[in-house]
């Protein structure tokens, strides 16, 4: 019994000018990814920034140690001579901060790109990220939701340990907008969850 040759798949029609300008409009999001990455360049210059601080501070350098202080939001007044424990915990907090922004704006420029502009061809790419093979548009609004609830949280938990230092209205809204972020996130995904259990019954 022979097998069946297969159809060779039919040549690709020509857009229309009007479809084609419209479609080639997604190319105008590239200087926005670009952008993203120059500022997350930024974000790398303002960790070994501070990491430098930390590195002075600890070796005794009061200069350093006042610029670790006033960037982790004590209060003026506030006179502290030598590094402890709360410092380079709030130091800590600040450095994982920027890495999960950074982090958050590596998602946005790979998947948005990815989504939105053109593929990357990184199927064979030994460092393809493992959440990328998967992504949709869908997919990536959930886990942006995900990521903003982490870095709300390092926000907040920099506050509360340094609770001293902030207002009460400060802590009273911080928390506020954690738990709008928090509450946001999950109607997003229960949202998801809902258009695919009805597409996978249709």
């Amino acid at each position: 019994m022979s097998t069946p040759t297969p159809k060779p798949p039919s040549p690709l029609r020509p857009l229309r000018p009007l479809p084609a300008l419209i479609f080639a409009s997604r190319w105008l999001q590239l200087p926005l990814y670009l952008g993203l990455i120059a500022a997350q360049a930024v974000y790398v210059w303002h960790f070994l920034l501070e990491l430098w601080h930390l590195v002075e501070a600890v070796f005794g350098s009061q200069t350093a140690l006042q610029a670790l202080v006033t960037g982790i939001g004590y209060k003026p007044e506030v006179q502290i001579t030598a590094l402890n424990e709360t410092v380079i915990m709030l130091v800590v907090l600040a450095l994982i901060d920027v890495v999960m922004i950074s982090n958050l704006l590596i998602m946005v420029i790979v998947g948005g790109y990815e989504t939105f502009v053109s593929r990357l061809g990184l199927d064979d790419h030994p460092d393809q990220p493992e959440w990328l093979g998967h992504v949709n548009a869908s997919v990536l609004k959930v886990k942006l939701g995900l990521s903003i609830i982490g870095i709300s949280s390092i926000h907040l938990l920099k506050t509360f340990i340094n609770a001293a230092n902030y207002d009460v209205k400060v802590l009273m809204w911080q928390t506020i907008i954690h738990v709008v972020f928090l509450t946001s996130a999950v109607a997003i995904a229960y949202t998801d969850k809902l258009l695919n259990s009805s597409h996978v019954k249709h």
